[in-house]
């Protein structure tokens, strides 16, 4: 080999090597501590960097993005005596990688124990339920404090959070056990509600039935005393209007009797003392017609018997009770009123049937026929 074309490959070895050891590129999101001759120099930004080569080197490589760090559970003691294993997970960014190298010797095992003491103090003073239900105001607790206290070491403290809280194995038991008993509370007072609403329900149903009802019945016999009302003033005016008699009134009077007695459980019924009156009111209208039959008296007497016999289903005689303060004359008055009644009432419908006429006789027919 050529003498001369070993020195100028010696000297191309020591260009390259000192240009590789000139030039320094640091990536996104990374800072890199220089250190010249031992000392801080500077802090390298993400990009194309020059150092001066040997006197210059690298110290530290920090990452300057956010970082989480989860802690293994501590156990930590509270107000009433009862140990618990709390697992904490941390949210920290760098802010100044110079005094994260060298404030500092070690910053997340300085967190790590810090997180620890501030926790125990926290906790120290709330019990196991003001534990369990206070998670929000120990993570601001735990962040002011370790906020603060990193902030010398160029850390943030972002965000603190408690990822676990495990109480001992009997408290876990004892607070199922709590549990279950507040939920069959609830649902047995959510039972004893919908049972109450149920009942409240059906006993407003049933009023409002009872009035529905109530209502109902009352409608009616309203109406049913508004028809019977109208139906007797039809009646009242067609009486004015026909101008009836007496002895029309009289033989309706008698029409009506035999209608008292119709019930099963009238043993007894009183003879009205206008019954007299009526029978010699019908009777005077309707004298003249037996008289100008032509029939002798024997046949005129079978044919009132007969009448009286085929009549006593419809009329039928006054029933006087034993002991009764009637009179035995007053008794037979009775009986030959009513007999006399239901031959004239045989004979005014034998005569309305033969002269074909809808309405009642109401005066006595001429003396010639």
């Amino acid at each position: 080999m050529d003498p001369v074309v070993i020195p100028i490959l010696v000297a191309a070895i020591v260009v390259v090597f000192l240009v590789a050891a000139t030039v320094r590129i640091v990536p996104q999101a990374r800072r890199y501590n220089i250190e010249r001759f031992g000392r801080y120099r500077r802090t390298l930004q993400p990009g194309l960097n020059f150092v001066l080569p040997v006197a210059d080197r690298v110290n530290t490589k920090l990452d300057v993005r956010e970082q989480v760090y989860s802690s293994e559970p501590k156990p930590v003691i509270t107000e009433d005596n009862l140990v618990v294993n709390i697992d904490t997970v941390l949210y920290y960014q760098i802010t100044d990688p110079r005094a994260a190298a060298y404030e500092v010797a070690d910053y997340l095992h300085a967190i790590d124990q810090l997180t620890v003491t501030t926790l125990r103090n926290v906790i120290g003073s709330m019990d196991l339920e003001g534990t369990l239900t206070s998670r929000e105001e120990i993570n601001a607790r735990l962040r002011a404090v370790l906020d603060e206290a990193t902030g010398k070491w160029g850390i943030r403290v972002n965000r603190v959070e408690i990822k676990a809280i495990d109480p001992p194995n009997t408290i876990k038991e004892a607070m199922e056990k709590q549990m279950r008993a507040e939920r069959d509370k609830r649902a047995a007072i959510l039972h004893a509600e919908g049972e109450r609403q149920a009942k409240i329900l059906t006993a407003e149903g049933t009023k409002q039935k009872d009035i529905l009802e109530a209502q109902g019945t009352q409608q009616a016999m309203i109406l049913r005393a508004d028809g019977e009302s109208k139906a007797v003033e039809l009646v009242f005016q067609a009486v004015h209007r026909n101008n009836a008699d007496a002895k029309v009134l009289a033989y309706k009077y008698l029409e009506t009797l035999p209608h008292l007695a119709q019930s099963d459980n009238n043993t007894f019924w009183v003879i009205p003392g206008e019954l007299t009156e009526a029978i010699r009111t019908v009777t005077g209208a309707f004298g003249d017609r037996s008289a100008g039959t032509g029939l002798p008296p024997a046949a005129q007497r079978e044919d009132a018997t007969d009448a009286d016999a085929s009549d006593k289903d419809h009329v039928g005689a006054p029933e006087v009770e034993a002991n009764s303060t009637l009179a035995l004359d007053a008794v037979a008055a009775a009986d030959e009123a009513a007999k006399q009644a239901a031959v004239a009432v045989s004979d005014a419908k034998a005569e309305a049937e033969a002269a074909g006429e809808t309405r009642l006789p109401g005066r006595p027919p001429a003396s010639g026929t």
